[in-house]
């Protein structure tokens, strides 16, 4: 294991915007129960496509979008906060 240093933009919970030391931009921690609540949304989404479900299709890639709509707007806006601009 590496200790290494971070600089925290967002508060440290759950998809914590941070910065590891040699990265010009930062990142999104993701807890391992957020990264499987993800995988599980994914995972609907094929489910629904191999038995031809379009709503239900719809529906499950609708949910992810929403998630990681949220997440790239918290990530924007920690660092518009930082004045870092985006790397996108």
């Amino acid at each position: 294991m590496e200790r290494v240093e971070a600089e925290l933009l967002t508060d440290g919970g759950n998809k914590a915007v941070m910065r590891l030391s040699p990265r010009r931009f930062p990142g999104v921690l993701i807890q391992g129960d957020s990264l499987s609540i993800l995988r599980s949304e994914v995972a609907e989404l094929v489910e629904a496509c191999d038995q031809g479900d379009i709503a239900g299709a719809r529906e499950a890639v609708g949910l992810l979008l929403a998630d990681l709509d949220e997440l790239l707007a918290r990530y924007a806006a920690a660092l518009e906060a930082h004045e870092i601009p985006r790397p996108y």
